[in-house]
């Protein structure tokens, strides 16, 4: 099984993350923050990777480190549970739909980071979360996790759809790159023998 346990400790939040990427899907996720709670939901549920999340933080301020941090031990956790990399497709995508919004998502296991968002909302909140926090937590994902990322929304005119439509998108990218491929198990997938660094 390929599992990592992440904490993060500072003035501003305490977090604890576990993932297991051969998991089932099943999660326990409490942020302190109800739309981000759901969506990481969605990510475990839809990747079928297994996912313990519990944060607490300075949400007396604002929403903001809460939910950046837990993007970053979130992508840590991935990153370590990948190991080496060796034997993954690496490359995954997907396009979801959701009613009247549908949504791109490709990401590249390159242990390069990197993030394209083309996501714009027409409400500056979602319940008591700031709409522009999104890109900040795949921001933080992509640079913890060594995940090129490219996130797309088509469009849509409901901004849930939209938020849903692209964590959904990223959980089965995700659970496409992280497959294994038994006929190079032990290979890591690129001609360099090794990801990460100049391409």
């Amino acid at each position: 099984m390929r599992t990592a346990k992440v904490e993060r400790n500072t003035k501003e939040t305490q977090i604890a993350v576990e993932v297991n990427l051969d998991g089932t899907g099943t999660y326990d996720v409490s942020t302190g923050i109800g739309f981000l709670d759901h969506m990481l939901e969605q990510l475990s549920r839809h990747s079928l990777m297994d996912l313990t999340v519990k944060a607490t933080g300075d949400l007396h301020i604002d929403f903001h480190h809460t939910t950046e941090d837990t993007g970053i031990c979130i992508g840590e956790a991935v990153s370590q549970a990948l190991g080496g990399r060796e034997g993954i497709e690496r490359y995954g995508s997907a396009i979801i739909p959701m009613d009247e919004t549908c949504t791109r998502v490709a990401i590249d296991l390159s242990n390069r980071p990197y993030l394209i968002w083309r996501v714009d909302f027409s409400r500056p909140k979602l319940g008591d979360m700031d709409t522009e926090l999104f890109k900040e937590w795949f921001q933080a994902f992509a640079q913890a996790a060594g995940a090129t990322l490219h996130v797309d929304n088509l469009y849509g005119e409901n901004n849930h759809h939209i938020v849903e439509s692209c964590y959904k998108g990223l959980a089965r990218s995700l659970k496409a790159a992280i497959t294994v491929d038994p006929r190079k198990a032990d290979a890591v997938p690129s001609t360099k023998g090794t990801l990460g660094g100049s391409l």
